[in-house]
């Protein structure tokens, strides 16, 4: 097996979270269309005190939202209101323009709970980065899931091993959970052409070499690898198409382009399409208290610019 880039999390704030980012890094900007890479908790909440991600803008991308523990509650700005819970995939795609939060939901704010999960985001395709926003929700019990080897896997996105997820993305994409007991192991083909592993639980063995907690493995292409693991442990592999170029990322933005307005740098282009996008691709009224939050109605060519003060990104 050639040489394995080993990627590091570096510890963010993400609004009273604590995260642990793997994607971009220096060394590597994305493994297939994901570009984004956050795992947050296992952590507890006494009550009132939550995990809420205030609301905020996307565009040029599709943000990936799947739950270990906790549960919480999706708003946005086309109307889409969805609990989210352990197992489930929501897929939001913010093409030209989006706005959303996940909140904790109302019933569970006096309770002790804990939180944790992953939120990648998958870049899209130069045809369709600045397409129609739309979100969509698979239920955990509609993700197929099989034993393989001495291995449990979830087909979260894509298809592995005989199974197809009924998620549907916007790019060839693989995401996949996998359970190895004490003793477990299992070999993994090149189901996609680029891949990477990340363990959120646990040690294990990848062709022999020990990879910790909380690291990300980007796999040689092509390459068969044997993962084991001599205590349990949980890894999700990531990969799928890489992305048709390099893409700039400022703030919650993600865009292929250089050119389209006079502005010289990154950061000046993104302000002004936030601009746009706030004046006309996401309208939504934000309400007094986070339950009300995006459930007012849309005003025409106008919208209240603090629902975007916190963006949690």
């Amino acid at each position: 097996m050639a040489d394995v880039l080993v990627l590091q999390a570096r510890l963010r704030p993400v609004g009273h979270l604590e995260v642990r980012r793997l994607l971009p890094a220096a060394k590597r900007q994305a493994v297939g269309p994901f570009l984004f890479f956050d795992h947050f908790g296992p952590e507890e909440f006494e009550p009132f005190k939550g995990a809420d991600i205030g609301p905020h803008p996307h565009i040029g991308l599709s943000t990936v939202t799947y739950l270990f523990e906790g549960s919480l509650v999706h708003r946005d700005s086309i109307g889409s209101v969805q609990p989210i819970e352990p197992g489930a995939i929501n897929w939001m795609t913010a093409g030209r323009g989006i706005a959303h939060s996940e909140r904790t939901p109302p019933e569970q704010r006096p309770l002790r709970r804990r939180a944790h999960g992953l939120q990648l985001w998958a870049g899209m395709p130069k045809a369709l980065e600045d397409g129609e926003p739309g979100f969509s929700h698979t239920a955990s019990s509609a993700i197929p899931a099989d034993e393989r080897e001495r291995a449990q896997v979830r087909v979260l996105v894509g298809r592995a091993w005989g199974m197809e997820s009924p998620v549907t993305p916007v790019s060839e994409t693989l995401y996949l959970d996998i359970s190895l007991p004490a003793g477990g192991r299992l070999e993994i083909p090149a189901l996609a052409q680029e891949r990477a592993l990340y363990a959120v639980d646990g040690t294990y063995q990848l062709e022999g070499k020990r990879i910790a907690p909380y690291a990300m493995a980007v796999l040689p292409a092509g390459d068969t690898v044997r993962v084991e693991a001599e205590t349990p442990a949980r890894v999700m592999l990531i990969g799928g198409e890489p992305l048709d170029g390099p893409r700039f990322i400022w703030w919650n933005f993600v865009s292929s382009k250089r050119t389209g307005c006079r502005c010289r740098t990154p950061r000046c282009r993104f302000r002004l399409r936030l601009r746009r996008l706030l004046s006309s691709a996401t309208r939504c009224y934000v309400g007094t208290s986070p339950e009300e939050q995006f459930h007012g109605q849309a005003r025409q060519g106008r919208i209240r610019t603090r629902a975007y003060s916190d963006s949690g990104r």
